[in-house]
């Protein structure tokens, strides 16, 4: 479980968020939306700590017994979806799954664990293309299953949806949901789109500017 308490967030001149907290069980989404610039974005940068200096925040945050809010960002092994798949475009899809494989596991693993992936994406005849030989449906999925790989904690979600068509976002919705489920970790989705928040099938909560 994930869980953020008194989350606040200032510009040098301007308090955005105030005193946000939530909880978020294994295996569950919890969409946040909220008007442009208000600091959802800025929350998932403070979950993985990546923060930028020019804003300040304060909150604790906790998976499990685990204090996060303190730690480096390699320790707090989270995984980012973002509104671009940001696949490395000169390596094969393959390549881009194996990349993210935990280097202690040996190889022959690694390399079935991709081959399971591309077997789950229903595509082990794209082992060998390029990101940019893929749908934009298709990539993010790759994107999707790359991430899980690295075998994270938590589950950062910024918008992964918005690029993509009506169609394709159903379906990309729907595999999210079920491989989040599947890994049985929390994650946190920003939306604007409340049928992307709908599809999540979990709490929704909307922050308003802080006074």
């Amino acid at each position: 479980m994930l869980s953020v308490n008194a989350f606040t967030l200032s510009t040098k001149n301007k308090v955005l968020i105030k005193d946000l907290s939530f909880t978020i069980e294994n295996g569950q989404v919890l969409s946040l939306m909220g008007p442009s610039g208000i600091g959802k974005s800025s929350l998932l940068h403070y979950l993985s700590g990546t923060l930028s200096p020019t804003l300040t925040a304060t909150g604790d945050v906790h998976l499990d017994s685990k204090t996060l809010h303190n730690q480096s960002i390699q320790a707090r092994k989270v995984g980012l979806l973002q509104q671009m798949p940001l696949l490395f475009p000169h390596m094969s899809i393959l390549e881009n799954l194996l990349f993210a494989i935990p280097p202690e596991i040996k190889k022959q693993e690694r390399q079935e664990l991709a081959y399971q992936a591309l077997k789950k994406l229903n595509m082990p005849d794209k082992a060998h293309s390029l990101p940019k030989q893929l749908s934009g449906g298709q990539q993010a999925r790759v994107a999707l299953l790359r991430t899980l790989l690295a075998k994270p904690d938590f589950l950062l979600l910024d918008e992964p949806f918005s690029k993509l068509d009506p169609a394709l976002r159903r379906d990309v919705r729907a595999f999210v949901l079920a491989e989040i489920r599947h890994a049985n970790i929390p994650a946190l989705l920003v939306t604007h789109d409340a049928e992307d928040a709908k599809a999540m099938e979990g709490k929704c909560l909307e922050i308003e500017a802080a006074i």
